[in-house]
């Protein structure tokens, strides 16, 4: 390589310094939080770190991949201990990692939607799953049963941290649609107006009890 080339590559390395991956992720997360998930794009995050996109394309080969990691980043701030869990017994081990997660995505409610088209296959979201089925599967559930038990309570805390984007507008309609239920003759309606709306934290709580009692009839029912 001639001296030409030599100055040349230098000046390359230069002028672009490596960004960390964990800051790149970290960034990329800000973005959603601030602007929705459709505000994220491999342009967009490198002018936010005042990059380059080639500098992602080391980390990343593509959108998809970069949300991938987005959505493990927040996984990573689910405080999973398994001994702990497995200390709980079955239920409140997978009350706690209910509950943990609703509240995560509750930090991060704009990550929730990309949940619905994308299967969690990063590092965290691994542990997570297999200490959930690991818990199942020491409490006798059979394998089948237990990814279905995993299945079901997975989907329940997405289907309520979808909703916490519009909680507030959500509260407001559907009071106004209870409290004008006297006046179309709905007896039963117009009966529970005063309860409406219900907190989505307490339909969860409540949700989640049903779920969970509904799940230890399922396993009574495969016990030997």
């Amino acid at each position: 390589m001639n001296a030409r080339s030599d100055s040349a590559s230098t000046s390359r390395t230069r002028g672009r310094p490596p960004v960390p991956k964990e800051r790149i992720v970290a960034t990329a997360l800000k973005i959603v939080d601030e602007d929705g998930a459709d505000a994220l794009s491999l342009r967009v995050l490198a002018q936010r770190l005042d990059s380059s996109t080639a500098t992602l394309y080391r980390h990343f080969s593509n959108r998809a991949e970069l949300i991938n990691q987005v959505i493990d980043h927040t996984f990573g701030s689910v405080p999973v201990q398994a001994d702990e869990l497995r200390g709980l017994g079955w239920e409140e081990a997978c009350r706690a990692m209910a509950t943990w997660m609703f509240e995560n995505l509750r930090s991060h409610p704009n990550v929730a939607p990309l949940l619905l088209a994308q299967v969690p296959t990063g590092p965290n979201a691994l542990a997570l799953r297999e200490v959930a089925l690991q818990v199942l599967l020491d409490a006798g559930f059979s394998p089948s049963v237990a990814i279905r038990c995993y299945a079901t309570l997975a989907r329940f805390v997405l289907g309520f941290a979808i909703q916490l984007n519009g909680e507030d507008p959500e509260d407001a309609a559907l009071a106004e649609v209870y409290g004008k239920s006297g006046e179309n003759s709905l007896a039963a309606t117009a009966a529970v107006a005063a309860f409406v709306p219900v907190p989505l934290d307490e339909e969860f709580r409540f949700g989640l009890d049903l779920l969970l009692t509904g799940l230890a009839q399922q396993r009574s029912r495969h016990e030997p």
